[in-house]
Parts: C-alpha cells; sequence; structure tokens
C-alpha cells in the first residue's frame, strides 16, 4: 500500500514523493529495555541531578568515605552501568547517555567524593602494621596512591571519550581538584590533571611498585581497584593509536603471578603489603567477585577457570536456587566443605555453617562485608544468567525494590538477617543504587565485548543518532537503534509519570536523500535531507509505549 505526501525541506520547498504507509521494519523484533531496567537509569539520573551538596539516598556505614560503599563506588558503578546500557542495549541515544555520564563524572569531582583522602594519606597500621608515625598528609586525590579513585575517575573518562568521541576531559586542566576547607588551611589549592596526565601518573606508580599495582590505601595494593585504569588504557589507546596497553599487562599479569596475587584456584589475596612484600590472605569473597567484573575483559580464561573455587560458601545451591551468603557464614561454609569434607549443596551444610558464623566475624572492621554488587555485575559479565535470576528473585523479594520518581533502587538496611534469622536482608548504597541496575543492564562479556571493540571517531562518525533527548525530557527510552542492514532508526519511548510528554528530538547524521517517519506503525511525515540535516521529531508520548521508526524512502 502506498500514499502520496508531501516532504519538507531545510527551505521549506515541497516535493511530490510517493512512499509507503507501513514501516519497514516490525519494531517488536528489536530488543526494548523492561520496567526495572528503565528504572534503573532514571534512579541514576535522580541521584545525579540532585542540587550539588545534595546526597539523598547515598548514605554511607563509614563516616568518612573509607569503606566499598563509598560515593565513588557509587557513581563509577553507575557511570558503567551507564556505559554497557548504552553500547549494548540503547546505542543510538546519543544525547541522553551523554548528558547521563557528563553529571556522573561531575559529581565523581565533588569535594565530597574525594576529600576523604587528605586523611587516608597519614596512613594507618590496620593496613601497615610497622608504622610508628603517620605521615605527612597531602589533599591531591590522584598524584599519588588512590587508586581507588584514581582509577574510576581515569576509567570514567576514558569511557566518556570512547562512546561519544568527545575530548572534553583529554583537554589540560579539564580534571582540577579545588582543595579549599573554608576553616582550615592557608588559602585554596587547585590540582590541574587531564585524563592523558592522570594515565601517566598512575602507570607511573604502576611501574615503581614492580607493576603489582597502586596502592589504594598506603602500603595496600588491591587487585579489584586496578582493573579500572587498564580498562582504561585499552580506550585511550583506541583512540591515539597505540597499543601501550598489552605492554603493561604482560607486567602486570607476571607480577600478580610473581607476588601471590592470583593463583591456580582460591580468591584473590586481600591485598599486596608493599613494605612488608606479602600477600595478605583473603577475608572475603566481595572483592575478587568485583575483580572479575572487569577483569573478564583482558583475563577471561583465567576469571572462568577460579569461578567454583571462588564463589564457593559465598553463592550457596541448595535445592536448586542460588543464595548469597554473609561473609562469616560463607567463611564457615568453605571450611565446612573444604576441610571438613561437608556436602556443598546440602542445606545442614549452611545451618551448621550458620551456627559456627560467629567465630568468623572480623574483628578489625565493624561492617559485614557483604556485596550484593560484586558477586551481581561479575555474574552478569560472566554470563551466569541462571544465578543472576535467583539473586534478583531474591532481591525483589526480601530486599524492599523502590520506586521513587520513576527510578529503581534497593534502599539501605544495616540488618544483616530478618526477625527468623533465616533470610539475609542486609542492603548498602552501592549495591542498591548501582550494583544491582549495573547486572540488569549488562550483557554476558558486556565489559569485554567493549574491550574488543571500543567504538572509534570512524565509527560514530557514520553512525546515525538521537539528539536532542535526555532523562531530565519526563519520557524513558526503552529503545533507541540504527539497523544498518534496513537503514532505519527504531525508537521506543514510554512516560514514567503517565501524564502525557510532547518531546521534540532530532535524528542526525542521516545520509542525504528522502527520509519516512513512522509513529505507531502510522506515516506522520517525510524529510529530504541536505549535507547538514537531520530529521527533526515531535510527539506525544504517554503511559502507553511510542515507536517511532525514521527509515529511508
Amino acid at each position: 500500500m502506498a500514499t502520496t505526501i508531501t516532504t519538507t525541506t531545510a527551505a521549506a520547498a515541497t516535493n511530490t514523493l510517493t512512499v509507503s504507509t507501513r514501516p519497514p521494519v516490525e519494531v517488536s523484533k528489536y530488543p526494548r529495555l523492561d520496567a526495572n531496567q528503565a528504572g534503573h537509569l532514571r534512579h541514576f539520573h535522580n541521584l545525579v541531578s540532585q542540587p550539588d551538596g545534595e546526597w539523598h539516598h547515598f548514605g554511607t556505614l563509614e563516616a568518612q568515605q573509607e569503606w566499598d560503599d563509598a560515593y565513588r563506588y557509587q557513581l563509577a558503578t553507575m557511570a558503567y552501568a551507564t556505559g554497557v546500557a548504552h553500547y549494548h542495549r540503547l546505542p543510538a541515544m546519543r544525547s541522553a547517555f551523554k548528558t547521563l555520564l557528563r553529571q556522573i563524572i561531575h559529581k565523581m569531582l565533588r569535594r565530597e567524593v574525594w576529600g576523604y583522602w587528605f586523611n587516608t594519606s597519614h596512613g594507618g597500621n590496620l593496613l601497615d602494621p610497622d608504622l610508628k608515625e603517620l605521615r605527612k598528609p597531602w589533599a591531591d586525590p590522584v598524584i599519588k596512591e588512590n587508586i581507588m579513585y584514581s582509577g574510576h575517575l581515569l576509567l570514567m573518562t576514558s569511557l566518556y571519550a570512547m562512546l561519544f568521541d568527545d575530548d572534553e576531559f583529554e583537554k589540560k586542566g579539564s580534571l582540577t581538584f579545588h582543595w579549599s576547607p573554608l576553616f582550615w588551611g592557608l588559602g585554596r589549592e587547585d590540582f590541574a590533571y587531564d585524563n592523558r596526565s592522570l594515565q601517566k601518573v598512575i602507570f607511573q606508580q604502576m611501574e615503581e611498585n614492580d607493576w603489582v599495582g597502586v596502592c589504594c590505601e598506603p602500603n595496600a595494593v588491591f587487585v579489584v581497584c586496578n582493573q579500572f585504569p587498564i580498562i582504561a588504557m585499552r580506550y585511550n589507546d583506541s583512540r591515539d593509536g597505540t597499543n601501550n596497553v598489552e605492554d603493561v599487562l604482560k607486567k602486570y599479569e607476571a607480577s600478580l603471578i610473581k607476588k601471590g596475587m592470583i593463583n591456580d584456584s582460591g580468591l584473590y589475596p586481600s591485598f599486596f603489603a608493599l613494605k612488608q612484600h606479602k600477600a595478605l590472605p583473603a577475608r572475603q569473597g566481595a572483592h575478587t567477585a568485583w575483580a572479575n567484573a572487569y577483569m573478564n575483559t583482558w583475563n577471561s580464561e583465567k576469571v572462568h577457570s577460579l569461578y567454583d573455587s571462588q564463589v564457593l560458601g559465598f553463592l550457596t545451591d541448595i535445592d536448586g536456587k542460588t543464595r548469597l551468603q554473609p561473609t562469616r557464614v560463607a567463611s564457615a561454609f568453605r571450611q565446612l566443605v573444604l576441610e571438613e569434607g561437608e556436602d556443598a549443596h546440602s542445606a545442614e551444610t549452611l545451618r551448621k555453617a550458620r551456627e559456627m558464623s560467629s567465630q568468623f566475624a572480623n574483628p578489625l572492621f565493624p561492617f559485614e562485608t557483604i556485596s550484593w554488587s560484586g558477586f551481581a555485575q561479575m555474574l552478569s559479565e560472566l554470563g551466569k544468567f541462571k544465578e543472576l535470576n535467583d539473586l534478583l528473585e531474591y532481591a525483589d523479594s526480601h530486599l524492599n525494590p523502590t520506586w521513587e520518581n520513576g527510578g529503581l533502587y534497593y534502599p539501605r538496611n544495616d540488618k544483616l538477617f530478618d526477625d527468623d534469622g533465616q533470610n539475609m536482608i542486609h542492603m548498602e548504597p552501592h549495591s542498591g543504587n548501582s550494583g544491582i541496575g549495573y547486572s540488569r543492564l549488562n550483557v554476558k562479556d558486556g565489559q569485554k565485548k567493549m574491550w574488543e571493540k571500543p567504538w572509534t571517531s570512524a565509527i560514530l562518525a557514520k553512525r546515525p543518532y538521537v539528539d536532542g533527548l535526555s532523562f531530565a525530557d519526563g519520557v524513558d527510552f526503552l529503545r533507541g537503534v540504527w539497523d544498518d542492514d534496513v537503514r532505519a532508526m527504531v525508537i521506543t519511548l514510554k512516560s514514567w509519570t503517565g501524564n502525557e510528554k510532547e518531546v521534540n528530538f532530532a535524528v542526525k547524521n542521516l545520509a542525504q536523500g528522502d527520509w519516512e517517519v513512522y509513529v505507531d506503525g502510522t506515516l506522520k511525515q517525510t524529510t529530504t535531507v541536505g549535507d547538514t540535516e537531520g530529521v527533526d521529531i515531535t510527539v506525544t508520548v504517554e503511559n502507553d509505549e511510542v515507536d517511532i521508526v525514521v527509515s529511508s524512502v
């Protein structure tokens, strides 16, 4: 069936074309975000759209931002979730994701996020037992050590450049830290960096430490935190036409093996103590799982080979259901299975582990290490979807999933078990705000695929994209993909409030020629695209999904 309609150009000239009244594609064949996935993205937007200085829902257990639920980890995981969602699921929605990731980076540069370092830089005997007096402190959060902040910031800004071909954070001084406590010090200090100068500082320290990695806290090198700058170097190589990461990885992997930080089975050690020249035994599995979620990029075979030995006790499979166990319970469970020969799939083994778990509590830390985030991220990356779905099902049944302003999150709960002592109900904000959301938005080998095929300037220069939309427009983006085989853009929008929203946007980077716009299967307009034009679209979006197809005539 065909019809004759009027088309428009930038000069308002009219042409008569005979065009189809049906879109050339079946929208339903393109995967869409479900309500939960869209809800997680909106929660990220809600969190980072708060006024600067407002950290509602970010509240952490440790007042000085020194625990695994600190602002920096929540923000970094939001950034990586935003990245995988854009790359794998909604690659055409460029302006929406660019605006979101840019705002996450803005929050990462706030002094509330990195100001903890001044105190931490003094050092402490918890991680350096030979320390006799505190060191002279410094406020610059990236010049030395503190890879637990600098490594994430490097990857966040490298990810931004790779996804959007934008050099904003590659410009001199684009990453500047303002140290200006109101009633302390001799005046404001500024520490100016950019992405590449930050990378240089980080990898110089790796070399100084015989390539085992950069310290998080003074004297302590963790496996997990050093994965992020390595991925960042890979993205930067793709932009610079270099291959620095290959040589770095050879030295890094060799050093990990030499210093006992990675073996043929078992958890990664807690950390490598630089002064004492030794790896400290693992006390929990959360950091190992978190490391694997990103080490899968460059060391996938090793990560998969270690999986069974590493998740034992932390992830139990009893009566066909995977469950995450608290660290103390997991430690007891591992002892029962590995040392006493108990059945790893028996409810009786789990009962015994719970009974004896108190003796495995870590006296050095006041907080229980659980981290739904680390394990959920790992399971999504490794494609362990049965296990992941079991955990998500449990989270939705026991961890109070909450919707607020269209966003989905799991609120903080410091209590370990419910009143019956059977169900773990602990939830910390790193997992509740971003970690579980990441696991829903990621795909199998999501980080690995981005490592292997980062977007380049040449790729993005040719790919059509949607411009002029952001999460602030009050609609959720469920589809946003360019299908090069049929030369069509497919977009699905939905108002999260249920209220009517008129949105205006453009599809850009289209080839010259005539383009049709279909809304919910009905032809609405045609546009002739010239050298620099796109197709401007205005649609009304309500509670029902609106499907838009822009296709070549």
